[in-house]
């Protein structure tokens, strides 16, 4: 996969893009990542990238020209543009899956007041948002974005099914994990995950799963399919309560 980033702080990205799962991910090739100041691609000898509203208003607007300009410079066939914004759909486990079978994302990093109306209609594929809050630009959006992309991407986890059964994949929350000593202070590992059972352990896994949705995101499950028996213990666990 090939990313680029278009931005007015290319810094911001260093430190994330340089480390980690990231940093793994780009040193295996599986993705190639590319940051670009798009006031480099301003028309005018000061660079300026954004000016007053029309009508009037707070604040200043991003121009077209520069963003134009430098998506049509990078841009290929089948390229998706991202667009950072609050006022874009909400970003989903779900979205980050599709993202991760293209071959190549940009993403338009904005700051001021907002985008030319233009740049929406004519040059983006997607408007994303990762939440209902508003940011000082959409770089630190951009980010979670291409890391949750990223991590999908073939060889990127040692662990080639670790994702498959992550918060959100399956339409549930993720099961609870515990590790060594079986027993912390008094605290013990669940009998079940030291039976050695793994059919018992994965119905478990699969009843907590379910618990923990329905006690922290109860809205989830009003758009997925339960099976018979995860109707029961659903029931099961509303009776309890």
């Amino acid at each position: 996969m090939k990313i680029d980033i278009l931005t007015l702080f290319p810094d911001m990205f260093e430190g994330v893009f340089g480390s980690s799962i990231l940093k793994k991910a780009q040193d295996k090739d599986a993705v190639n990542i590319h940051v670009h100041n798009f006031r480099e691609f301003a028309d005018n000898k000061h660079q300026t990238v954004d000016d007053y509203p029309y009508g009037g208003g707070a604040g200043m607007v991003l121009k077209p020209q520069p963003l134009f300009d430098a998506v049509k410079g990078i841009e290929a066939e089948g390229t998706r543009v991202i667009l950072m914004c609050p006022q874009g759909e909400r970003y989903t486990q779900a979205k980050a899956e599709s993202f991760a079978k293209e071959k190549h994302l940009v993403f338009l990093c904005g700051h001021y007041e907002g985008y030319d109306e233009r740049i929406r209609e004519h040059l983006v594929t997607d408007e994303i948002s990762i939440g209902d809050y508003v940011l000082t630009g959409g770089e630190l959006a951009a980010m979670v974005v291409v890391d949750s992309v990223v991590r999908l991407l073939p060889d990127v986890l040692g662990n080639e099914d670790s994702h498959m059964k992550d918060s959100y994949s399956t339409g549930l929350l993720e099961h609870p994990h515990y590790t060594r000593p079986a027993d912390f202070r008094g605290l013990k590992v669940p009998d079940v995950l030291l039976s050695g059972d793994h059919k018992k352990i994965e119905e478990w896994r699969q009843k907590e799963s379910l618990r923990r949705t329905w006690l922290r995101r109860p809205d989830l499950l009003d758009v997925i399919e339960l099976n018979d028996q995860q109707k029961k213990w659903l029931l099961e666990f509303k009776n309890q309560s």
